[in-house]
């Protein structure tokens, strides 16, 4: 009896314990803030695997928690996985022709009349942490990616508002290939001491 007692204890310790032996492991694969920021590199080749909804979304939430001017939030976000409107970005704007191998893009874009005082210049800065928070995350999650300007040339805002039905009065700021690397992108070591400024100029 004292036997059987003990076995289903042990089966309950068991089923209490592994969800949060689950989460350990989930997040020991996820490194730290740090590690993301200096292992960060723009990756412009992809293997063609695609990307999944799950990580898309961990990405744009990472997006979404960046910093804004009085909680504004200017700014909103359009994600592609369908291979021919990839391809065809791919074909339209030589700056992004790694499009063609992504398994995904994001567009971060810019709400100007969302912004705080309406300003173009606030929301403009404020996507573009959104964008950065995104590709941070992207990182973390082992997958790769890098920004490509839209804005603030005409003619590549024209191709991707024409391609994806954007209104004229939101800005894209850029196209966000994401993809799964393939090894060859590394990180460069952008420290240099001459660019710092202790206490005045």
């Amino acid at each position: 009896m004292k036997s059987i007692k003990i076995f289903i204890g042990t089966l309950l310790m068991i089923a209490l314990l592994t969800p949060f032996s689950d989460a350990f492991a989930e997040s020991a694969k996820v490194p730290d803030a740090l590690t993301v920021i200096h292992s960060r590199k723009s990756v412009r080749i992809f293997t063609g695997q695609a990307v999944s909804k799950g990580d898309l979304n961990t990405i744009l939430r990472a997006g979404m928690a960046a910093p804004t001017a009085v909680n504004k939030q200017p700014w909103s976000f359009i994600v592609i996985t369908e291979r021919k409107t990839l391809n065809v970005l791919a074909d339209k704007l030589k700056n992004a022709s790694m499009l063609g191998k992504a398994g995904a893009a994001i567009i971060v874009c810019a709400i100007p009349e969302k912004a705080y005082g309406q300003k173009k210049d606030l929301a403009i800065i404020d996507s573009a942490l959104a964008g950065e928070n995104i590709l941070l995350a992207i990182e973390a999650l082992g997958l790769g990616a890098t920004w490509t300007a839209a804005y603030p040339y005409e003619d590549r805002m024209n191709i991707v508002r024409k391609t994806l039905g954007i209104p004229e009065r939101v800005i894209p700021l850029n196209v966000i290939p994401i993809g799964h690397p393939t090894g060859s992108d590394k990180p460069k070591n952008k420290y240099k001491p001459e660019n710092i400024h202790w206490e005045k100029w």
